[in-house]
């Protein structure tokens, strides 16, 4: 009975940033695993990336182009999704970018591009996809925000910290909207996830590395191989079916210092 309450068998998601590195690529595997035929998505030009995630993942998976940055190819892909296999239950949005510059010089068009990736993709995203799962009367919406949603780490990102704390608030109006059509709609906040395409840098830094894992209760990084699959298992399926418009911690207890 428990192990029914995480079957994906013959549910379709898409997760989108989805070429290996990530987590997204974390995220289609994890739902692969669980039964689930997963639609992997990334920008033009990720084919390479995308085909060793869908290696990676080892069960059904089909891939597609999409820019978050533009309405008409999320809408693309969305339609692109149904017309293949009839059916989407469940979307993870982890496409993302960082910029890791203090605010002084940061440029305005700079803020704008974090804020588009991040913030409006993610909404554009929701638009496209949860009115589609609400017409079928179920259906997961899971966006990527960071434990940095509701504070502010040492690096300066004053661009992504704005962007992440809106994917939040973004998250539970659309839990609002969709919420009595069927459609669940919550948020991981990952802390640092290591090694991935984007923390990758911070092998550079290794004293930093060290300030992050003692930053935790648990007194080490997420590993993304182990950390990141149950939780976006989880909301996945069945098993969170009362569970919206939150946001999951996925930190080793740094939010709760």
């Amino acid at each position: 009975m428990v192990t029914g309450l995480f079957d994906l068998d013959g549910r379709v998601a898409v997760v989108i940033g989805a070429a290996a590195g990530g987590l997204g690529e974390r995220a289609a595997r994890a739902l692969t695993a669980h039964g689930a035929t997963v639609a992997l998505a990334d920008l033009p030009g990720a084919g390479v990336g995308l085909a060793e995630t869908a290696a990676a993942c080892g069960g059904t998976t089909t891939a597609y182009a999409v820019d978050v940055t533009s309405e008409v190819s999320v809408r693309e892909l969305a339609e692109q999704v149904l017309a293949r296999h009839g059916r989407v239950d469940a979307v993870v949005n982890a496409a993302g970018v960082m910029l890791r510059k203090e605010v002084a010089e940061t440029t305005v068009e700079e803020f704008e591009r974090i804020v588009r990736v991040n913030l409006t993709g993610t909404w554009v995203v929701g638009r496209e996809f949860g009115p589609r799962m609400a017409e079928a009367g179920w259906g997961r919406v899971i966006n990527l925000t960071t434990v940095y949603a509701e504070r502010v780490g040492p690096v300066p990102e004053s661009a992504y910290y704005a962007s992440k704390a809106g994917v939040v608030n973004v998250t539970r109006s659309l839990a609002a909207e969709l919420g009595r059509s069927g459609v669940t709609v919550n948020a991981l906040a990952p802390a640092v996830f290591y090694p991935t395409a984007m923390t990758a840098p911070l092998a550079e830094s290794p004293d930093r590395l060290s300030w992050f894992a003692e930053r935790t209760m648990l007194g080490r990084l997420g590993d993304p191989d182990t950390d990141f699959g149950g939780p976006v298992v989880f909301l996945a399926s069945p098993a969170s079916s009362y569970v919206t418009g939150q946001v999951l911690y996925v930190d080793g207890g740094w939010s709760a210092w």
